[in-house]
């Protein structure tokens, strides 16, 4: 699953979600069955495909916990998740529990589709303590001083580096003080196009935009959230330094021709030197034959490291808000998820117990996980507005114009300041 394709569509037709993974049927209603259970059904992104059994295994505790509730877990690609979660809003068939992402929380909110965890918290569920959460991602998941969804894990983009690579071209490995200049200059040196080799990859688009941009010293929007503010200088900056490595330390958007997850098959198979992605990606190369290490990503006037957090919400329309309640507190923060979670690199949990988080450490790969929480120290948060994907794709598509050498910067900057100043409008 790769965090840097985001898609939200809106369908009003009305359809099934993805096939359960989990115990019982994705057709399954949410009442009550013959046998006095509770059916609650979850839709989820980030389990599949790495961490099916263990959200499988925090199901089973929870079921343990509450005989009466028969979780059923459907799944579906991050590239396809947001549009069949509203086509099933659309449809009246909405999961009872599902997963959101901070970009898209609001856009769900203001609409009216997230029930207020407030109004079920009670009885049977724990009450709506929260104090197992870090009061930071708590509050990322609030909206009117209303909880619409609990904070279930979070993750941080950092930069990956193949060490043999580094070794066998006699460079330096990349340290915490790294700026842009020392990651051009080694990806120049580390880069052998004859031999399929780049020295670096940072898609080109609006995640990895925000990102530069405030390492470069800039704003995405105005103080007061009315107006864009990246078409400054520093915008310009941090554009050029992601378009400026295309075609020559990291391929073109025709070499890579619409592949997917070209990036990832290019850093397991020896042939990329750095990579700017995020912590899910580490259970994934448990098995690589080469030996690599993760750093803090290089900034320019400043560090800044983007952040993403994931919740569970309950649909507003849920019959079982006790349960939903429930469910989401025990996914969110009880032992056995925390515990789940580090153990099997899932993200990380977004809980206040430290004793915890630092059984995070302990995994020898990567060795430099210290990187991770390093990276919490100058957190990047993405914009947010209620026309959100419209503005995440009307940046991409500019920068993209921009990449493949069909428009200037410049101009590429000005017309998506233009895009999205009339999504604020």
């Amino acid at each position: 699953m790769s965090r840097h394709v985001k898609i939200v569509g809106a369908v009003a037709v009305a359809a099934l979600l993805a096939t359960a993974c989990s115990q019982g049927s994705a057709t399954r209603g949410t009442t009550a069955d013959a046998g006095g259970k509770v059916t609650l059904r979850y839709f989820t992104f980030s389990a599949a495909p790495d961490h099916v059994k263990d959200l499988a295994a925090i199901e089973q505790a929870f079921e343990k916990e509450n005989p009466d509730v028969d979780v059923v877990v459907e799944t579906a690609p991050f590239d396809q998740y947001f549009t069949k979660l509203q086509t099933s809003i659309a449809g009246g068939t909405a999961p009872d529990t599902f997963e959101l992402n901070y970009e898209n929380f609001v856009t769900y909110a203001s609409a009216g589709s997230l029930l207020d965890l407030g109004t079920v918290a009670g009885d049977g569920a724990g009450g709506m303590d929260t104090s197992a959460y870090a009061p930071e991602s708590l509050n990322a998941f609030k909206r009117d001083g209303k909880q619409y969804a609990l904070p279930a894990s979070f993750s941080t983009v950092v930069l990956f580096y193949n060490k043999d690579l580094f070794d066998k071209a006699g460079v330096p490995v990349p340290t915490a003080g790294w700026t842009w200049q020392d990651e051009q200059a080694a990806a120049e040196k580390l880069t052998d196009r004859k031999k399929g080799v780049y020295g670096d990859f940072q898609p080109v688009q609006f995640f990895e935009f925000y990102k530069t941009l405030k390492q470069a010293g800039g704003a995405f929007l105005t103080p007061d959230g009315k107006k864009s503010a990246f078409d400054s200088p520093q915008g310009v900056k941090a554009a050029t330094w992601l378009v400026s490595k295309v075609g020559k330390t990291m391929p073109t958007e025709a070499e890579i021709g619409g592949t997917a997850d070209y990036d990832t098959n290019l850093f397991k198979s020896g042939k990329l030197a750095m990579w700017h992605n995020g912590i899910w990606q580490f259970a994934g190369l448990k098995d690589v034959p080469f030996q690599w290490d993760v750093v803090v990503e290089p900034g320019d006037v400043s560090k800044a490291s983007a952040v993403f957090h994931n919740a569970v919400a309950a649909s507003s329309t849920t019959k079982h808000g006790k349960q939903a309640w429930a469910w989401a507190r025990f996914l969110s923060a009880s032992p056995v998820a925390a515990t789940t979670r580090i153990q099997s690199s899932w993200e990380l949990p977004p809980i206040s117990d430290q004793q915890v988080l630092a059984g995070y450490l302990k995994d020898p790969k990567p060795a430099n996980r210290q990187a991770v929480f390093d990276s919490l120290k100058s957190i990047a948060l993405p914009p947010v507005i209620k026309r959100q994907q419209e503005m995440q794709d009307a940046v991409t598509k500019e920068l993209s114009e921009a990449a493949a050498g069909r428009k200037s910067v410049q101009d590429a900057l000005k017309a998506a300041a233009t895009e999205v100043d009339a999504l604020l409008g």
